[in-house]
């Protein structure tokens, strides 16, 4: 039996937000401004992008992540990666 390569990642995923959680796809790269394609999970047409560049509606994603607790650990859908804001840049 053969097992699928898991697809490296377009760009770095963050965490993997918990069951009911939402995800954070703040990142232009998960929007794909020239072609819609059928989401992965609902077949209609959307112009978002995983990490590993699947079409999928973030609602979805997170619909998926809630009902596939323990496969979402193994990262088809994250977060992105979030900037540790640095607590020293008051600007007053």
């Amino acid at each position: 039996m053969t097992r699928r390569a898991r697809k490296k990642p377009l760009f770095e995923p963050g965490l993997i937000p918990a069951p009911g959680g939402l995800l954070d796809w703040r990142s232009s790269q998960h929007f794909d401004r020239f072609e819609s394609r059928p989401c992965a999970l609902c077949d209609k047409p959307t112009r978002l992008r995983s990490h590993y560049g699947e079409p999928a509606h973030k609602a979805c994603a997170e619909s998926w992540i809630a009902a596939n607790p323990t496969e979402a650990r193994l990262g088809r859908f994250a977060s992105d990666i979030q900037c540790k804001r640095r607590r020293d840049d008051d600007h007053a």
